[in-house]
């Protein structure tokens, strides 16, 4: 493959931080934003929970318009958007437009989208999982940093400082697409292809599947673990934090051994490992947490496999998704996208119930592995390019 001019790595890795931190960053101020706007706390998690369902919709939106239209001007155009909607937020005097503007801010899942695509642009199957997963390590570290800063902004200059940063680092990701990013979607000869033709293939919903049905363990997880270490095992609210964190740290760390072992021994065969480790690795779990059952860290450390298994999966089988057909690459990626956030809803929704009426790390362990066990359907499914029965 002849590769187009690509972007610096570190414009790929800022893009798709960026999508993260227009998340998690300002968390630890909504009790502080309820307080101004004198709304309940429930009230103000529609900054999350509709944010979320924003960008599901985006998603669907942006890849596609990325294809007729180009990346470069559809970045430059979300990422404007972004900013506007965070000086927004930062002025808001009321709740609804607090509300509208943070929604608003949803165009930033176009970093995640049209960072995908670009690499799928510039690269063949395997090399673009091996730099996806090498982008997936490096950036894995914002949702460990982004409250943490979130939280002292918070400290220091109050709720709506949050907001200044984000059009603050906005503006400077805004500056690195106009320098650095030029178009690597190449021209259609003819009319261009109807994002139809991707969603008939079914190979395309196997791999976006894997990659969607792969995370879900990890919302799952993030939905259930909290309950069940308070009523299971009592930790404090640093040990829980260190235990999620567990995750992440697997997660770099399978992200970048795919990146370095996919060309040798392909995506496919790193999407699959993923999956069987994330299944050997929780099912020990279920064993050990039946012989020590007070033990928080039967459960912790056998949950790191999440992360691992999901570092080795979700870089190559996203890359694949992108490969059924190149030229829809920026669809793949926003259906991909969608599809993972809107199933991750689900599985955190259910989790979360199921986890109400028995809060015990068997449970929890009993979940996570259903969902590793569907993911890797998809995967194999994947792998052999067979068809997913719509009957």
């Amino acid at each position: 493959m002849t590769r187009k001019t690509s972007p610096r790595l570190i414009t790929l890795i800022l893009m798709t931080a960026a999508t993260t931190l227009s998340l998690n960053m300002f968390l630890p101020s909504l009790p502080a934003i309820a307080a101004e706007f004198g709304v309940a706390y429930g009230t103000v998690t529609l900054a999350i929970g509709g944010y979320l369902a924003m960008t599901a919709v985006l998603a669907l939106v942006i890849g596609p318009l990325s294809d007729r239209l180009g990346r470069r001007p559809v970045a430059i155009g979300a990422i404007a958007v972004f900013v506007l909607a965070s000086l927004g937020c930062l002025l808001a005097q009321s709740w609804p437009l607090f509300l509208a503007c943070r929604l608003a801010q949803g165009t930033m899942v176009s970093g995640y989208i049209l960072a995908g695509a670009v690499v799928r642009d510039t690269r063949d199957q395997t090399d673009a999982a091996s730099l996806l997963g090498y982008i997936a390590g490096a950036m894995a570290i914002a949702p460990l940093l982004g409250p943490m800063v979130g939280g002292l902004m918070l400290d220091l200059f109050g709720w709506r400082s949050n907001f200044a940063l984000y059009a603050g680092l906005g503006l400077i990701l805004l500056a690195a697409v106009l320098i650095d990013l030029a178009e690597t979607k190449s021209p259609p000869v003819t009319k261009p292809p109807r994002s139809g033709a991707l969603l008939r293939l079914p190979v395309f919903w196997s791999y976006a599947g894997t990659v969607a049905l792969s995370t879900c363990a990890f919302y799952a997880f993030l939905a259930g673990a909290p309950l069940v270490a308070a009523k299971t095992y009592g930790l404090s609210g640093a040990e829980l934090g260190i235990a999620l964190g567990s995750i992440t740290a697997g997660f770099m760390t399978g992200s970048f051994t795919g990146a370095r072992l996919g060309p040798r021994y392909g995506p496919d065969r790193m999407m699959l490992s993923g999956r069987l480790i994330a299944i050997l690795g929780l099912a020990a779990g279920l064993v050990i947490v039946q012989i020590w059952p007070s033990a928080p860290l039967a459960l912790f450390a056998t949950t790191i496999f999440i992360g691992l298994g999901n570092g080795l999966t979700t870089p190559t089988a996203n890359a694949g998704a992108m490969s059924v057909r190149p030229d829809l690459a920026g669809t793949a990626s926003g259906v991909t996208g969608s599809l993972t956030v809107g199933l991750g809803a689900v599985a955190t929704t259910g989790a979360g119930l199921i986890l109400t009426l028995s809060p015990s790390a068997t449970t929890l362990l009993t979940i996570l592995i259903a969902l590793k066990s569907a993911s890797l359907v998809t995967a194999i499914l994947a792998w052999r390019g067979s068809p997913i029965s719509s009957r």
